[in-house]
C-alpha cells in the first residue's frame, strides 16, 4: 500500500471518554517506543474507555505483546514502506486491527470500521485509506499471508532470550510455549477465616466458577479468570489473588509469632500479608524502594485487616532506614537484627512472562548483568542485618540460571556463614534452590534458596 505523504499531527489523548480502539493504539505507542509496562499504563489509562469497554482493552493490549512478531511479519508483508516516527501511531492502529481479526470474535468488518474510525480521534484521519486497504487486503489474502509469516515454527520471543533458554533447559520450547499462553488465575485463601476446602465448597456453591487444589494448602485454581468482587468475601479479607509459586514466599520463610520480619521489595504487598496471615502476632517491615507502589501495601494491609511498618527504602543501603525499624517497632535507636528476611529480588521478571507479556520487549539482555550486580548488592546488604541462626529466602519471578542458583552458588562460596536448607520439594542431588518453570495450568517461574546464618 502507497502511504499518504502526510502524517499525524498530534497523538496526545485527551481526558475524555474515546473509543477503545484509539486508546489501545496508544498503550502500545508508548509500551514499544517509550518503554513503558502495561502495569503501569492501564491503571493511568482506564478512565479514558468506558467501563464496559477495559477487558477489552486490556485483551488488545496484552494480546498485541504476546503475538508481535507474528503481526509484524504481516505488516511487512502488505505495507511497502515503515512506518516510523509521526507515523508510528498508524503501525499501532494496524496492530490493533490485525490483532481483532486474528484472535478475537469481533466481526472483522466491525473491527476494521472502528480502527479506521480512530484515526479522527488520533488526528492522523489522512491514513484512513492506508489503514482500510492494508486491513481489507488482510482478510482477502490471509491464507496466503499466513502461509508465508507461519512456515517456520515462531517463539514470539526475542532472540537472545530464546537462545538464553535453550542453553538453560532442554525444555526451552515447553517454558516458550507455557509464555504464550494467557495465564490462570490462583487465589490464596486465608487460614485465618476458613480453610482452602471450604472456600473451595463455597465457591463452588455461590458461583459458577469450578476451583482446583493443589499441593500448596492455601491454592486454589479457578476454572475462569473472574473479577475479584465476584469472589466470596473478597472485601472482607478471606481471600487474595496471587500466584501458586508466589505463595511459597511466606510458607518457605516459616515466620514465627514475636520475630521481626523484613519483607524487602514488597510491593504490591502479597507476600507481606501472606506472612501475617501464617504469624499474625510477627512484627512485618514492608520495604520498597517506590513510594507510589507502597500505597498497593498499605491498601492489601488495610483490606485483610493488617498492621505491618511499611517505609520507603533501598533494601541495598539499611542504615538508611533501620532508624526508623528501631523508633517505630522497638522504641529506641538501637542495632537493628531481623529474625528472617523476605528478598524478593530485583530480576528480569521472565518467569511472568504470561502475566505481563510487555517483558519480552520492555527487557533487554544487557539489562541482565546489571541486575545480578544489583541481587549481589542487596543479598551482601540485608545479609550483615541478619541475626545468627537466622533464615533469609532468597526469591526472584525469573528462570534465568545467573538471578538465581549461579548467584546463590557465588554467594555461598563468598560467605562461609550462609548454608543452604533444604526445600519441601523433590530436587534433584546437589541441587542449588528450587527452581518452579511455568506451566499451562500451575504456576509461574519462580526460584527459591533457603539461607541460614550460622
Amino acid at each position: 500500500m502507497k502511504m499518504p505523504k502526510n502524517s499525524p499531527k498530534n497523538t496526545a489523548l485527551s481526558s475524555r471518554i474515546m473509543e477503545v480502539r484509539a486508546v489501545s493504539a496508544q498503550v502500545i505507542l508508548q509500551v514499544f517506543d517509550q518503554g513503558k509496562s502495561l502495569s503501569a499504563l492501564i491503571p493511568e489509562i482506564q478512565s479514558q474507555v468506558k467501563a464496559q469497554d477495559l477487558p477489552l482493552l486490556q485483551e488488545i493490549c496484552f494480546g498485541i505483546c504476546r503475538v508481535l512478531p507474528r503481526l509484524e511479519w504481516i505488516i511487512r508483508l502488505l505495507v511497502d514502506k515503515p512506518l516510523k516516527g509521526k507515523t508510528r501511531i498508524v503501525h499501532c492502529l494496524l496492530l490493533v486491527g490485525l490483532y481483532q481479526i486474528l484472535y478475537t470474535r469481533i466481526p472483522a468488518h466491525a473491527a476494521i470500521n472502528e480502527v479506521v474510525n480512530a484515526t479522527k480521534i488520533l488526528k492522523c484521519e489522512s491514513f484512513r485509506g492506508l489503514i482500510n486497504g492494508v486491513l481489507r487486503r488482510f482478510l482477502r489474502e490471509q491464507d496466503e499471508v499466513l502461509t508465508v509469516v507461519d512456515k517456520h515454527w515462531q517463539t514470539n520471543h526475542p532472540e537472545w532470550l530464546v537462545n538464553k533458554l535453550k542453553k538453560a533447559y532442554p525444555n526451552w520450547r515447553d517454558i516458550i510455549a507455557a509464555n504464550n499462553q494467557k495465564p490462570p488465575m490462583w487465589i490464596r485463601v486465608n487460614p485465618q477465616h476458613c480453610t482452602a476446602k471450604d472456600y473451595q465448597q463455597l465457591l463452588l456453591a455461590e458461583t459458577e466458577l469450578v476451583s482446583f487444589t493443589d499441593n500448596n494448602p492455601y491454592a486454589l485454581r479457578l476454572a475462569q479468570p473472574t473479577a475479584v468482587q465476584k469472589l466470596p468475601y473478597f472485601a472482607d479479607g478471606w481471600v487474595t489473588v496471587q500466584d501458586l509459586h508466589a505463595q511459597w514466599s511466606a510458607i518457605l520463610l516459616g515466620g514465627q509469632n514475636g520475630e521481626l520480619i523484613l519483607d524487602a521489595c514488597s510491593a504490591p504487598g502479597g507476600k507481606a500479608t501472606h506472612i501475617l496471615e501464617l504469624a499474625p502476632q510477627a512484627k512485618v517491615v514492608a520495604l520498597d524502594v517506590e513510594q507510589s507502589r507502597l500505597k498497593r501495601v498499605e491498601e492489601n494491609l488495610a483490606r485483610l485487616q493488617q498492621k505491618a511498618l511499611v517505609i520507603c527504602g533501598d533494601a541495598s543501603q539499611p542504615e538508611q532506614w533501620l532508624p526508623q525499624v528501631a523508633k517505630s517497632i522497638i522504641g529506641k535507636q538501637t542495632a537493628v537484627q531481623f529474625d528472617r528476611i523476605l528478598l524478593d529480588a530485583p530480576c528480569s521478571a521472565t518467569g511472568v512472562i504470561r502475566r505481563h507479556p510487555d517483558i519480552k520487549w520492555l527487557r533487554q539482555e544487557n539489562d541482565i548483568d546489571q541486575l545480578v550486580q544489583l541481587q549481589k548488592k542487596i543479598l551482601t546488604a540485608l545479609w550483615a542485618k541478619l541475626k545468627p541462626n537466622g533464615i533469609l529466602l532468597y526469591a526472584t519471578c525469573s528462570v534465568l540460571p545467573e538471578e538465581n542458583n549461579q548467584q546463590i552458588t557465588q554467594f555461598l562460596i563468598e560467605n562461609r556463614d550462609a548454608k543452604l536448607e533444604a526445600l519441601p520439594f523433590d530436587q534433584i542431588d546437589g541441587e542449588i534452590g528450587m527452581q518452579f518453570l511455568p506451566t499451562e495450568l500451575g504456576g509461574d517461574g519462580f526460584y527459591y534458596a533457603k539461607l541460614r546464618k550460622i
